[in-house]
């Protein structure tokens, strides 16, 4: 009974949608903006609905109900109960309406929040938020349904994918939908801009709090898929460019440019055309994402829920979405000319420009070496994979000249700058990258992408450096005081662009994170029985035991690894390799040491009958230093979302 009460919510919701573009168009032919107070009443009952229809389902697993087939498909009765309720999002269907709940949720807050200071804008707002909503419940409702009846009803279910049974992925799903979804909210503001013809730089600026805060969603879920990668696959690394988490990576690429482009028009009233067209292709990218995950054309160890039967739907929608949105755009365009003239090349304008352009062709080529092998194998030219060795080619210098832009975009002036300012602000960031080079270069490294990235990172953080202090003291000779307070002076004065400084901080430390985990990872691979040893660098790694453990709902053969640098013994390791009970997947459970800002890193991919295991020992440099990056990033972020309030916004 609980099931069909959720799925009657959800079909009332369906039909909610529909009334709520309705009453939105009444609102803009009538001018009655009570048919946009019904409208957004609209809004809010389908959240109320979809929030019913999601705890009937979470209810449903909860309880072990096996007569529902997206339960028995996704659950079994010793799923440990924190599993057990994340796994209502770990199939096709629950995700979607994880998917549809999220956009709800935003979006009746949007309504809500700005209904008093955007009142004009309000009807296009619900229209276009229950648009979307609409396409995606009608593909719940009609073809990928979470309330489905199961007869006969099976005495147990078939298990969550062992994979997923991991406390980063319980995690991970919702905040890459947190980020999706959050894009909608500019992207609507944005068609209410062109429908409406309002195109000035107000909804920018009502919408970068938003922007912000779903930017940091879809960041911190690439950032836990990438931990989830480097623990649990086994293999020692956090990013395979792997056909979905490529997926994930386009839109963020586009809203990175996105997050920054709008800084021009807010100051200069430039890029109109620019942040539009971003705003355009973030949103339909992370449609475009959901399209590649969940309609079976992708195969990947993430992608663990697909039917292929639904993707033409989602191919649809998705496309309607665009072609509409361009549609618009191109209608537009004759009213969208900038107010001012990019005056010179050598201006904040023009490495905004260039920023754009770098980020859009990196998206282009993540974009390109997803799909080439669709279409490759579509049109009958056999499978091929694209991998690493295509991305470091081609990808990585465009990181590398996006990281450079990133150290002087912000500290050169706006409209032209002049020699003089040029060596004021950058003599001292070329001069320290060129020192971190040769003091590499005197250590014996001569990997060019290291030395190509150490030279960038250390020029964009001493313009970092430089700039902070010197407003810094700016601040404290203006109120007398020591550099502390002027510190604290200078961040109270401009919280946004400091929170911006401390993001790109954390880019910088992700980026070291990177380079020394990638290109000085050492690895070892031993067949090995009790007793035996295996060395990888500094470290020596004795298997002293291998026995049989038991958990909830699978079974493993445990290795026990002492640890030992020369004659110290430091810590003991037990990685497992693990089967599941009710499907009989096996999977690699590893055991990770920190030590020196890196990780130890061990594995047992195979253990034979005979007590042989093989043992794959990995050593990371620095690895610590992407998460940390991540976490600074974010705290950055934050502390930009919850800076002061002017009146303008």
């Amino acid at each position: 009974m609980i099931i069909e009460i959720g799925n009657f919510s959800v079909t009332i919701a369906l039909v909610l949608s529909v009334f709520g573009m309705a009453s939105a168009a009444l609102a803009l032919k009538t001018r009655n903006a009570d048919w946009a107070r019904v409208g957004r009443m609209a809004l809010t009952l389908i959240f109320v609905l979809l929030g019913v229809g999601m705890l009937a389902l979470v209810y449903s697993f909860i309880v072990r109900d096996f007569s529902v087939l997206y339960v028995a498909n996704n659950s079994n009765s010793k799923l440990p109960f924190f599993y057990t309720v994340s796994a209502v999002w770990g199939g096709h269907e629950g995700s979607l309406l994880l998917w549809v709940f999220i956009l709800s949720v935003f979006s009746t807050l949007a309504v809500w929040i700005h209904w008093r200071t955007q009142p004009t804008i309000m009807p296009y707002l619900i229209g276009v938020e229950c648009a979307i909503i609409f396409g995606f419940l009608c593909l719940i409702v009609f073809l990928s349904s979470p309330f489905e009846r199961l007869l006969p009803v099976p005495l147990e279910g078939k298990d969550l994918n062992p994979l997923l049974q991991d406390p980063a992925m319980v995690m991970h799903p919702p905040m890459l939908y947190m980020g999706y979804v959050g894009f909608s909210i500019p992207f609507s503001f944005a068609m209410a801009a062109l429908f409406s013809g309002r195109l000035g730089e107000e909804w920018i600026k009502v919408t970068q709090r938003w922007t912000t805060f779903a930017w940091m969603c879809l960041t911190t879920g690439i950032l836990l898929g990438g931990y989830w990668a480097y623990y649990e696959l086994g293999w020692g690394g956090y990013w395979g460019w792997d056909p979905v988490e490529n997926a994930s990576f386009m839109p963020w690429l586009v809203g990175t440019a996105y997050l920054h482009s709008v800084l021009v028009q807010e100051k200069r009233k430039m890029f109109k055309v620019w942040n539009l067209f971003l705003i355009i292709v973030t949103f339909s990218l992370s449609l475009i994402g959901t399209f590649l995950v969940r309609s079976g054309v992708l195969t990947s160890v993430h992608s663990f829920a697909t039917d292929p039967e639904r993707g033409l739907y989602i191919l649809i929608f998705v496309g309607s979405v665009i072609g509409i949105a361009f549609g618009a755009l191109i209608l537009r365009a004759a009213k969208l000319k900038s107010q001012v003239e990019l005056d010179s090349f050598i201006s904040r304008e023009s490495i905004f420009l260039f920023n754009n352009l770098f980020f859009l062709v990196a998206a282009a080529t993540v974009f390109l070496g997803t799909l080439y092998p669709l279409i490759l194998e579509t049109f009958g030219g056999g499978k091929v994979t694209v991998g690493p060795p295509y991305y470091n080619a081609v990808f990585m210098p465009i990181a590398l000249g996006l990281l450079f832009l990133m150290g002087i975009g912000p500290y050169i002036p706006w409209r032209k700058a002049s020699v003089a300012n040029l060596k004021k602000s950058f003599t001292i960031p070329l001069i320290a990258g060129a020192v971190m080079v040769a003091l590499l270069a005197i250590t014996g490294i001569r990997n060019l992408y290291a030395l190509t990235g150490t030279y960038v990172v250390a020029f964009s953080g001493m313009a970092i450096v430089m700039d902070f202090s010197k407003v810094s003291q700016l601040y404290a000779q203006r109120n007398s005081s020591n550099i502390f307070n002027g510190c604290l002076a200078a961040f109270t004065a401009n919280q946004r662009r400091y929170a911006a400084m401390l993001t790109h901080i954390g880019v910088l430390v992700l980026v070291i994170g990177i380079i020394a985990s990638t290109i000085y990872q050492t690895e070892k691979v031993v067949s090995m029985k009790v007793g035996d040893e295996m060395s990888i660098g500094d470290y020596r790694m004795k298997l002293t035991d291998l026995h049989d453990v038991e958990g909830a709902n699978w079974k493993a053969a445990e290795g026990v690894f002492q640890v030992f640098e020369e004659d110290t013994l430091i810590t003991e390791l037990r990685p497992q390799k693990r089967i599941y009970n009710a499907t009989q997947t096996p999977t690699t459970e590893s055991a990770i040491y920190s030590i020196n800002m890196g990780h130890i890193f061990l594995t047992m991919p195979e253990v034979s009958p005979e007590g042989v295991a093989v043992a794959r020992g990995v050593l990371n440099p620095l690895i610590l230093w992407v998460w940390g990056g991540g976490i600074i990033m974010g705290l950055g972020v934050i502390l930009n979302i919850l800076r002061p309030r002017k009146r303008e916004e």
